[in-house]
Parts: C-alpha cells; structure tokens; sequence
C-alpha cells in the first residue's frame, strides 16, 4: 500500500509552501509522526511529520520547490511491503510556455505580487512552472538573476584623462580570505520585506526615555506567583502593555496607510519580535488589550518557545496591527526600528542600565541612581506627525513610571 504525503494547509491564508528540507531520502524507513520535511511559508520553518510509518519510494518535489497546497511531495510505501527502487529527488519542473497574463494575475501570490512589482516585472514574460502556468517565486528570482547576469551595453567612451600629477600613489597588492553565505530562505525573505518597507513609508522616529524603578519592584514582587502557575514573567508583557497604552492614546498608529485613506483597526493584534540563530520573526499576539499581565506572559511565552522549536503555524505571524521589538535583551541601548509593512508603527525597547538621574521635588534637585531604558517609536510619517508620537509615548511613559 502506498500513501502519498500531500502540502499541508499550514494556515486559513496560505495556499502554497515550499519545501525547505528533505529530513529522509528514498530508501530510508520513517516512523509515524516522524519529520519528515520543512516547509518554509514566508519567514516560518514548519516541520510535517509522516502521517504513517513505512520506507520512502519517491520524493515527488525537490527542496526549494513552491507547490499549492494539496500538491503531491512524496509518497511512502507500507512498513510490512516491498519497497520500490528508490527514486532520486524530483528535479524542477521545465518551465512551460508562459500562459496568457490574465492567467498568470490569476495565480500571483501576495510573495510574488510584491516581488514582480519591486523589480517591475511583467508576469506574463515570466515562464511558470507552477501548477497551471502559474509563476512561482523561484520563477520570479529566477527571472531576476537571469536580468542582472544579461550583458549590459557598452559604456559611452569618456573623455581622455587628465595628465598625471607629478606624485603617483603605490598600492601594496593584498588579497582578502572570504567566504560567500549563501541566503536562507528566512534571509531573504527579511531582507526582502525590511527593503520594501524602507522604500515604501517615510520613516521617523522618536525618542523618549523611562524610569522603570516601578516595573522592577513589581516584577519583584510577582515573579514567584508567576511561576507558581507555570509563567515566567519576563519585562515584555510590561512593554506590550505600555504599546497598548500608546495605542489608545494614538489610536491611527495602529492602522495602516493605503490609496484611499488610512484604515485603523479596532482590535489590537501585537507582533513581538522574537530573535532566531538565522533571522527574526515576529509571532503576534491577538487581542492583547483584552489579556491581563498574566495572559499576556503566558501568550509571549508560548508564541516565543514555538517559535524557537519551529512549532508556529504560518498564519500566528500573519495579521499584526503594531510590533514591538525588545532589542535591548542584547545589551542595545538605542535603535531605530524598521517598520513591519503594512503596519503605521513599531516600538522599540533599549536594554535597562541603571545611571544616575536628577529628580526635582518641591524645588529641590537630588541626584539619584534609577534603572533608566530608552523607548523608540518609528512611524510611518504618512500616517501621522510627530505630535501623535509624541503622545504615544507620553501615554507609554506613564503607564511604565506609575506601574503598580
């Protein structure tokens, strides 16, 4: 009996994935619930398990391969049978004649919408090898390579140099050891996206610093009975919290810009940015204004471990209204965050160092020694000016320096 292992439905939105990593080869046996592959959706590594056990007789789709959804990968042959010869690794697809352009804008996916209109392509003179004729994102960075490696025109002659001067400068001839790294796909696609997010929106960024003397104490204090009920209580859910309070004080920051207007968002969806050994990647945290400290610990614990044991589904990075990335986990005091298309903002939190502050009380100034952080808000100045940014953080502050 042979089973064949179809491309999951990793998410409501997703139609198509690509195959990262083969984790077994033809010939080999797989248990069930075994890896049996990586799928990369966008920036998310999914591992699919094999849903019976039994040996591998063909890998119907190579690695770095795009199918839709319900695609045929591989197919496995009964544990108790007789194995077929195995059967190398699917090679892509030649790539047929391009179809009609009202086809191929049929079957663009959002990836390769936004690729083709970044270089402006034009889909139709791009062959798919998609199901159909439909162009795929290999298609598309395949056509781009072909574009830069096409021979460009000879240069228009210049004029003659200027005579020499009188001295003449000597290089030493040296050579430089390097190593070429090859881009991931989560590489890419972050490169990609923080580009296209550059050359969209008109960023500016604000700056404000916060006295976090009171979010200490209470950590303090509450880190025990956190953890009594299984919930580590890191300074992020505090930080979501202050983002919350600058959203109501702001409430266009979490909307996002379009032709028509800017649409702003009832329902507070958070991104937080979780840092991998090969990239980042931002799960979000629906509905977070409706959770408390503790839910919100809980959700950002959760979202963080699958997202570092690559368990996220696909569609838990998808959807986010405002991001908030703690970059200071890594000793940075300052940046200025890029934002996360299509949202209006994101907030930046620099690492906790204590230093010393002057405080003014009844005319009198004391110095005194606080733990001190700096928040940086980047918004997308089509959105909105600096008055409401200024008020985002204002209301930020506040929360934070009377927290308790």
């Amino acid at each position: 009996m042979t089973t064949e292992i179809t491309m999951p439905q990793l998410g409501e939105s997703v139609t198509e994935g690509t195959v990262g990593r083969w984790l077994k080869r033809p010939g080999e046996t797989v248990q069930k619930y075994e890896p049996l592959l990586e799928v990369v959706t966008d920036k998310v590594d999914t591992e699919v398990p094999a849903p019976v056990s039994g040996t591998i007789l063909e890998l119907v789709v190579a690695e770095g391969e795009t199918v839709r959804v319900g695609a045929v990968l591989a197919r496995i042959g009964a544990a108790d049978g007789v194995a077929a010869a195995p059967a190398p690794v699917a090679a892509p697809v030649a790539a047929p004649v391009a179809a009609p352009p009202d086809r191929h804008n049929a079957f663009l996916s959002p990836v390769v919408a936004r690729l083709v209109a970044e270089h402006r392509l034009d889909p139709a003179q791009i062959a798919g090898s998609g199901q159909g004729g439909r162009v795929t994102k290999q298609d598309v960075l395949r056509a781009i390579e072909s574009r830069q490696a096409a021979p460009t025109p000879p240069p228009t002659p210049e004029p003659a140099p200027a005579p020499a001067p009188a001295f003449t400068i000597h290089h030493s001839p040296f050579t430089i050891d390097s190593e070429l790294v090859p881009l991931t796909p989560m590489r890419r696609a972050i490169a990609e996206h923080m580009e296209q997010s550059v050359r969209t929106a008109p960023h500016v960024t604000a700056v404000i610093e916060v006295d976090l003397s009171r979010v200490l104490a209470h950590r303090a204090a509450s880190r025990d009975a956190f953890a009594a009920q299984g919930v580590r209580l890191t300074f992020t859910p505090y930080f979501v919290q202050a983002a919350l309070a600058g959203l109501r004080a702001a409430p266009v920051l979490n909307g996002s810009f379009g032709p028509e207007g800017v649409t702003v968002y009832r329902r507070m969806h958070i991104g937080v940015a979780v840092s991998l050994d090969e990239g980042l990647i931002v799960p979000v945290l629906r509905d977070a204004d409706e959770r408390s400290l503790l839910g919100l610990a809980r959700g950002l614990g959760d979202l963080a471990e699958r997202a570092r044991s690559r368990h996220l589904r696909p569609d838990e990075t998808q959807g986010g209204t405002f991001t908030l990335t703690n970059h200071g986990t890594t000793g940075s005091l300052f940046a200025t965050p890029i934002i996360n298309q299509p949202q209006a903002g994101i907030l930046g939190v620099g690492a906790i160092v204590k230093r010393p502050v002057v405080l003014s009380h009844g005319g009198v100034d004391a110095i005194a020694i606080k733990p001190m952080a700096y928040l940086s808000l980047t918004f997308d100045h089509r959105v909105t000016d600096g008055a409401v940014g200024d008020a985002f953080l204002a209301a930020a502050k506040r929360l934070l320096e009377t927290y308790g």
